[in-house]
């Protein structure tokens, strides 16, 4: 409004100055307006708009009929003004002809931006002012560009901490270029402002700290202080003040206001915050009526808003209890998995007695919602039906809320997608009462090159591998379905290579199929591998002398597996229940191979069945939140030396280690609870036991557990389980022999402790940052 009155004023004085200077020459009395038809109209002075355009915008055109003086003239200078391109503008009379008049537009061009720089800060950081200011060669340079483009530069170091930062622009003429001129925006940030203490008076019955704790981002200085800075930054200060009045609702203070707020500067580095509330009565539940329920009684629907008269009136629980908690028990959650797509619930406060509230909870039923068509967009490289057949919304069932947000779960669990990105958009059509539901999806490359490093016996050992997690096997022949290879039907092929010359080599491939025939999540997999490790003397060279006449003897260790399993989804004692039953064989060759083994020549055959029972209820395995993984592993070979009737008490280690037999039993839990904003708390215990059948044979020398170091070699030398534990060496917890060779371990536990605060959930680029806690 100021912007309009302020143009026409200008626009007035233009037009005065200008026909006083023409006034006697033309015959135009400005002090008595009268009317003319304009007859016509001409642009000059210094721009570069079409003609046409200048005449068209200003809203004069030949034949109609104006006042001199009058608005007409003003208005079009407002609207040449209001277009931005031009610096000044007139419109003066040329001519006077009886009753017409010819009209003059002067304009003279705003400049033009050539180019600009920024000063005062890194390369880096100006690269990110100039994405977000977004000027470009060539565009228009008025106040309100200038005026833009400091707030956002300012608006930027403020969010970052350093409230003080000026921002200085300077102009100048660009002598290469006609009408251009250069900006220099030179920014000084300043020092960051911490805020030192929050003062907050008011608060009568909560303390200080709680009312300190509600506010997530705005937060006092302190050395302990590491996943949340304490800047000030006043849009988050703005809703950390709704999130302490939300925290005095909570407490039953429904009336509670932050009456106001300040801040005063310490120093150049500190400022003090200063809160005052006014924290009203405290509130209670009255009477809890509902009105309009037919599907459930109140009885019902009391058991689950789980309210009674005397509460501390809680608005968090009442909203949480009628729309969403966490555990699944709302009365929303009720009529929405039974198909009431259309039900609301509304709670309306009947009546205030004192500190007493009295509520009814109308409700609107409607009909049940039948689901009609599911689909799927946005995946380009996943075939549809492996996609489908992880929905758990199907046409022609009641629609279910709660299945929907299992079947995000489930796709989350494919990592074939952005998790960020998946979303669900219901179509309801209450005219025939049913409901199109639709998933939104994103691709991200699952697919894994591994080429990495790692030290084991005393050298280098060099790894290669590639992962096809969204592998097509049944297109293998297809040649047009190669982008780069065969994908969308989410099998799992790995192939990996490691060696460090003749030393140590291993070869494995693995291929998993998920949906065994097509209609059951049971889970088919095979894996086959092969590894060697020796002194490092060749087969070629076994049995001769080197230059100075010593023997050479090849000592090896050969071992060759296959393994085959399937695994099964459960729907007892929930859902989230898996079990896999897997059939392995593993043969070792050891070929006078120096290890704390008790015997360096022979043959050992391990035949085993292994069965897990699991369950997950993680929902992104990326970066997990929330949510728990319990497994149990039990892994046993047939217990020979009971029906074999041999004395094993008369043979040598190696003729009784030809079969092995043991049991081995694992069990691994972990849970991911969120404490506060994007900060993860997450705890892991493990176990593992490896048993003998019969006490003559003896513990099993391979299988054993070797515990200690980072755990991130990457590599089994001879069938070890190899446990990390940091803070130690590698295997430095392992029991040795009276040589200090390492025997392996027959019992372990170990428990951690993790707070994790992400960088980047992305995918495909995932970062956290971790402290931890081990013993074992």
């Amino acid at each position: 409004m100021l912007k309009n009155i302020f143009l026409s004023a200008l626009a007035v004085i233009i037009y005065t100055v200008s026909f006083a200077q023409t006034d006697k020459i033309i015959g135009v009395d400005y002090r008595n307006p009268r009317p003319y038809e304009i007859a016509g109209i001409s642009v000059s002075g210094d721009f570069s708009a079409a003609v046409d355009n200048v005449i068209s915008v200003s809203g004069l055109r030949v034949g109609q009929n104006i006042k001199i003086p009058g608005d007409d003239i003003s208005g079009a200078i407002e609207k040449l003004y209001s277009n931005g391109l031009f610096e000044q503008v007139e419109i003066s009379v040329t001519s006077v002809q009886g009753n017409f008049v010819y009209l003059n537009i002067y304009l003279q061009d705003r400049p033009r931006l050539s180019k600009f720089s920024i000063k005062g800060i890194s390369k880096s950081e100006a690269d990110n002012i100039r994405e977000k200011i977004n000027l470009v060669r060539g565009d228009v340079v008025s106040p309100h560009t200038i005026m833009s483009s400091k707030r956002i530069i300012r608006s930027h170091f403020v969010d970052k901490g350093f409230y003080n930062t000026s921002v200085e622009v300077i102009q100048k003429a660009d002598t290469t270029a006609a009408n251009s001129i250069s900006l220099d925006f030179v920014i000084n940030r300043g020092k960051k402002l911490k805020i030192k203490n929050i003062d907050i008076a008011g608060n009568e019955t909560v303390e200080d700290n709680t009312i300190r704790r509600s506010m997530k981002n705005t937060k006092e200085k302190h050395f302990y202080r590491f996943f949340k800075a304490s800047k000030f930054i006043p849009t988050e200060f703005e809703k950390d003040k709704a999130s302490l009045i939300d925290k005095y609702k909570e407490l039953g203070y429904r009336d509670a206001a932050v009456v106001s707020d300040s801040i005063a500067f310490d120093n150049e580095k500190n400022m003090t915050l200063y809160l005052k509330v006014d924290e009203g009565n405290k509130y209670y539940f009255g009477d809890v009526d509902f009105v309009g329920n037919s599907k459930y009684s109140d009885k019902q629907l009391n058991e689950i808003l789980h309210i009674k008269r005397g509460d501390i009136y809680n608005q968090k629980v009442l909203e949480s209890n009628l729309y969403m908690n966490m555990n699944g028990r709302d009365i929303s959650s009720l009529y929405m998995d039974d198909g009431y797509l259309f039900f609301s619930v509304t709670p309306v406060e009947k009546k205030v007695d004192n500190d007493t509230i009295d509520i009814e909870i109308q409700i609107y039923e409607g009909k049940q919602a039948t689901i009609n068509k599911v689909t799927v967009v946005g995946n380009n490289r996943t075939n549809d039906y492996v996609i489908m057949r992880e929905i758990r919304t199907k046409p022609g069932q009641l629609f279910n809320r709660s299945d929907i947000m299992r079947t995000q779960r489930e796709l989350a669990q494919l990592r074939y997608f952005n998790n960020e990105k998946l979303a669900v958009n219901p179509k309801p059509n209450p005219a025939d009462g049913t409901v199109d539901i639709e998933y939104v999806v994103e691709e991200t490359s699952t697919d894994q090159l591994e080429l990495s490093g790692g030290w084991g016996l005393g050298r280098l050992v060099g790894t290669l591998g590639v992962s096809f997690n969204n592998f097509s096997l049944r297109n293998i022949f297809n040649g047009e379905s190669y982008r780069p290879l065969p994908t969308g039907d989410g099998q799992k092929l790995s192939l990996r290579a490691q060696s460090n010359g003749l030393y140590y080599q291993s070869y494995n491939m693995s291929f998993t199929e998920p949906w065994l025939g097509g209609k059951k999540p049971n889970a088919l997999s095979f894996s086959v591998y092969h590894s060697v490790q020796t002194n490092g003397i060749s087969k070629k060279l076994d049995g001769t002398t080197n230059e100075s006449g010593t023997l050479l003897s090849r000592q090896a260790m050969q071992i060759t597996g296959v393994s085959l399993g399937l695994g099964k989804r459960l729907k007892w004692p929930d859902d989230y229940f898996s079990l896999y039953t897997s059939l392995s064989y593993q043969h070792y060759s050891l070929d006078d191979y120096f290890s704390s083994y008790s015997f360096t020549s022979g043959n050992s055959n391990n035949l085993n069945l292994g069965i897990v029972l699991s369950r997950n209820s993680v929902f992104d395995p990326i970066y997990p939140t929330s949510g728990s993984e319990v497994a149990l592993s039990i892994t046993g070979t047939p217990p020979y030396s009971l029906f074999n009737h041999s004395d094993y008490s008369t043979m040598d280690d190696a003729e009784k280690y030809k079969w092995l037999e043991y049991h081995k039993w694992k069990f691994n839990a972990t849970w991911y609870t969120k404490l506060a904003g994007k900060l993860v708390f997450m705890t892991r215990t493990k176990f593992g036991f490896l048993g003998m059948y019969n006490n003559e044979v003896g513990l099993s020398p391979f299988e054993r557990f070797y515990l200690g170091g980072d755990g991130l070699s990457g590599f089994a030398l001879d069938g070890r389980e190899i446990i990390g534990m940091r803070g130690y060496g590698n295997q430095m917890l392992t029991p040795r022999t009276g040589t200090a060779a390492t025997i392996g371990g027959t019992i372990y536990t170990k428990y951690t402790f993790e707070l994790r605060y992400p960088i980047s959930t992305n995918p495909m680029a995932t970062i956290f940052l971790l402290s931890f806690l081990e013993a074992g």
